[in-house]
């Protein structure tokens, strides 16, 4: 497996203020695919975009909402970040503070047919990212993912219908769901027929949530890649000296979940430290939570360390003794490069 010596170029995340008119974002240090904002300080809705769907098209991670498009909002993906218009609260408010979480997929998307249903799919085998939209027909069916090797991910939500965020993580099985915008512990349930996916496509049941008959859906896909992503699993020890998660890299962007019981989800990244601040240093305190509109709170401590993450805190949404989570982490550094250099700890 290639390893990636240089994650910003495929995922990273920017801090701007808002200024009540249209301005660009940038130090991204590429043009993005699916840029996920949200505001730090003060209670409002996230807001995901991506390439595929087109600019303007939003979904909210911490609702049910169908696809909305509107006059505002992010209006462009630029070369090094994105443009966002107006004064929007949950994207460019005067004054207010925002973070933008960005990832690269393939750019322009291509039609693919390795499923039963023909998908639409920008797709970065290097990174492991691929945006797949399709139209479903309310049976068992395949959908073509375009990555050429199994995703360990696949978050999936119908543009066109009110639904949930339906999650598959390796870590629970193809038997299993979790719901991005609910705290609700893993569900069992057919949604994924209860098969794994294959280096070609991933499989979706007759859920009128992610493939209910002519209803329009989008699905982000992840794929493990050796110095940029790791996604697993891990037990809570209740201890403030707590459980150690080795990914292999220093990370950038780690989102938690307690897959055991009911606890929100938790955003962690590289340039938030608290609420308040923005200073690149241990612990993280500064946590999102994808499942509400909350704005920047301190809690649930992790440290980011040169060969993966640490908690501190017994929190119940990351730590509590016992108890079983998932979480998603991408990379700021791998521990070794290609030139054998390893990075620094923290």
């Amino acid at each position: 497996m290639a390893q990636i010596n240089k994650p910003n170029e495929y995922f990273n995340t920017v801090l701007y203020t808002g200024n009540g008119s249209t301005q660009s974002v940038t130090g991204v240090n590429f043009q993005p695919d699916w840029s996920w904002l949200k505001c730090r300080s003060t209670a409002y809705n996230h807001r995901l975009y991506d390439s595929v769907r087109g600019a303007l098209k939003n979904l909210v991670s911490n609702s049910t909402s169908a696809e909305a498009t509107a006059d505002n909002g992010l209006s462009a993906f630029n070369s090094d970040g994105f443009t966002v218009t107006e004064g929007g609260d949950a994207y460019n408010s005067s004054g207010q503070t925002y973070v933008g979480w960005n990832w690269l997929a393939g750019g322009t998307a291509s039609s693919n047919t390795d499923g039963s249903i023909t998908s639409t799919v920008s797709a970065n085998t290097t990174s492991g990212f691929s945006i797949v939209s399709y139209t479903g027909t309310e049976t068992n069916a395949t959908i073509g993912h375009g990555l050429g090797v199994a995703p360990s991910v696949v978050i999936c939500k119908a543009r066109s219908d009110t639904s949930d965020w339906q999650m598959y993580h390796a870590s629970l099985g193809a038997t299993q769901l979790i719901k991005l915008n609910l705290t609700d512990a893993t569900l069992t349930n057919a949604i994924w027929q209860d098969t794994a996916p294959t280096n070609n496509v991933f499989y979706v049941g007759a859920s009128p949530s992610i493939n209910g008959s002519g209803e329009t859906n989008i699905a982000y896909c992840f794929a493990e890649k050796k110095g940029f992503s790791k996604f697993g699993s891990y037990t809570g020890n209740g201890n403030a000296d707590g459980t150690f998660v080795y990914t292999g890299f220093s990370p950038a962007f780690v989102i938690i979940k307690r897959s055991s019981g009911i606890a929100s989800w938790n955003i962690k990244d590289n340039k938030r430290n608290n609420a308040s601040t923005s200073f690149n240093i241990n612990p993280r305190n500064a946590t999102l939570l994808p499942n509400t509109s909350d704005a920047d709170q301190d809690a649930n401590a992790l440290d980011f360390l040169s060969n993966g993450f640490k908690n501190k805190s017994t929190g119940n949404d990351v730590n509590a003794s016992g108890n079983t989570y998932i979480y998603m982490a991408f990379a700021e550094n791998p521990l070794v490069g290609t030139n054998n250099i390893p990075t620094t700890a923290r």
